[in-house]
């Protein structure tokens, strides 16, 4: 089997678990992390055994560089990937017109000038849940899917708090109200000279949380409430054919950072299979994200 070669970019909770996916992944190779200057000196007293560096350049050249980032440094980062002919994966998770389909027309372009391979969004939501609700309308075209999220701790809103300035530590914990509302619960551990009412005031006016209720709370210690374990239910109610009242339900409970870098490995494998060009989870055949002989997968799977 020849292995493809990896490379992991960005070290945090993602990445950590993102290296433990690969390395339990007989067909993928890791051949180094790339990372911040700042934090070089630590992660190759962490990693002995793996290069790291702040430039892919000084690597054996990668086949897919998988972006454990945040989402707002996604698409200078994954630009420049793509620019060296190398693939990426990222989770990236801001939605809509502005956000994840303009990121997919961008990297488009450049990813089929390169002849590299894009795949966004490869997180479990949006990712893997994003198939879910495709199964769902696929089953009852008509109707109305929710998509109810928590209680559990949100990355993405985590690390969006932690970027405020006059924030030390953080965490975001997302809690369901029901038929896809929420309100967010934010815990935030100030750095010295910082008052509080002016941090909470820019964290209410951050794009991810000017939309939802939200209850900011100061603490001193934020690590004390730290839980990385999050859930999501997914409900539907529609119509196949003329049949009412066609009711399915997925419900997961997970590890955040685990099941995301599992997702996005799975991505890095697809990355191998497709064209150039920029792709979503749901414009991929999902077979192409699992380890094995087709023939064996569908044997098994159909």
């Amino acid at each position: 089997m020849n292995k493809a070669k990896v490379v992991i970019v960005g070290m945090g909770n993602v990445g950590h678990a993102v290296f433990d996916c690969v390395s339990q992944s007989e067909d993928m190779e890791l051949v180094g992390i790339v990372e911040i200057p700042e934090r070089i000196k630590s992660l190759r007293e962490e990693f002995r055994k793996i290069p790291v560096t702040d430039n892919v350049e000084d690597l054996t050249k990668p086949d897919v560089a998988i972006l454990a980032i945040d989402s707002r440094a996604v698409p200078s980062v994954a630009s420049q990937y793509l620019k060296r002919g190398i693939n990426t994966v990222d989770a990236y998770d801001i939605h809509g017109a502005e956000g994840a389909l303009r990121l997919k027309k961008d990297l488009d372009s450049i990813a089929k000038e390169s002849g590299s391979v894009s795949i966004i969004s490869a997180g479990w939501d949006p990712g893997s849940d994003s198939i879910i609700r495709v199964v769902f309308e696929m089953i009852a075209p008509k109707g109305i899917t929710w998509t109810n999220f928590g209680p559990g701790m949100s990355m993405g809103h985590t690390v969006a708090v932690k970027r405020i300035e006059g924030v030390k530590d953080a965490i975001s914990i997302t809690c369901p109200k029901g038929m896809g509302m929420h309100s967010r619960l934010v815990y935030v551990q100030l750095e010295e000279g910082y008052d509080f009412a002016d941090v909470a005031k820019k964290i209410a006016e951050d794009p991810y949380f000017s939309h939802d209720e939200l209850h900011i709370n100061q603490v001193d210690d934020v690590s004390k409430l730290v839980d990385m374990g999050h859930c999501v239910k997914i409900e539907r109610k529609g119509t196949s054919g003329k049949v009412c009242n066609q009711r399915m339900e997925f419900h997961m409970w997970v590890n955040n950072p685990a099941a995301t870098a599992q997702v996005m490995v799975g991505a890095a494998r697809a990355t191998l299979k497709q064209k150039p060009g920029c792709y979503t989870l749901l414009e991929i055949p999902v077979i192409d994200f699992l380890c094995g002989e087709k023939d064996d997968l569908l044997c098994r799977l159909l």
